[in-house]
């Protein structure tokens, strides 16, 4: 498969083979700034600085709505406080460009607002429901589903895919 150029703040570009449309696929790089396998954790600020979003003073609420958007994304049960939180902190602005289109504009007091409104954005237009989880609980990462039939459950068939596929069948042999 060929693999799309990701931007440099994208962490870990070698693994990524289902990138999510511009601007989800900032969302999608926040999320897999945790890589849950390999138990490494690539949110600094750093990572906000290069994907062009203002820091954030607190790292450990970043980390947080983190999972907090994985959860979403993994249709499990999320804790929606860190979410709320940087929702109250942030600010609505409407904007006119020059042809007269009207768009929201965020003012929060750091990029996690603006991942916010992606979010949003994303919601409105559809393309949130393809961004998923992979269902490897060993894994998670996130990653858009590119199918016809929107039902796509693996970041990878080849690993995580055969991996999960491997272990059913083996439980069902066993006596």
């Amino acid at each position: 498969m060929a693999m799309t150029t990701l931007p440099s703040w994208y962490p870990w570009p070698e693994t990524e083979h289902k990138p999510a449309p511009a601007p989800l696929l900032l969302v999608q790089a926040f999320v897999n700034t945790l890589d849950v396998e390999e138990g490494v954790d690539a949110l600094d600020q750093e990572w906000f600085k290069q994907a062009g979003l203002v820091v954030p003073d607190d790292l450990q609420l970043a980390r947080c709505m983190r999972e907090s958007i994985r959860d979403l994304l993994s249709s499990r049960e999320a804790d929606l406080a860190p979410l709320r939180e940087v929702a109250a902190r942030g600010d609505l602005r409407l904007t006119v460009a020059e042809r007269g289109e009207l768009d929201l504009r965020g003012c929060g007091p750091d990029g996690l607002f603006e991942l916010l409104l992606i979010i949003r954005s994303a919601q409105e237009d559809g393309t949130w429901q393809r961004l998923r989880v992979c269902a490897n609980d060993e894994c998670r990462w996130a990653f858009y589903d590119r199918s016809k039939n929107q039902q796509g459950h693996w970041c990878d068939m080849s690993t995580c895919g055969n991996r999960l596929k491997n272990r059913k069948l083996r439980a069902r042999k066993r006596p």
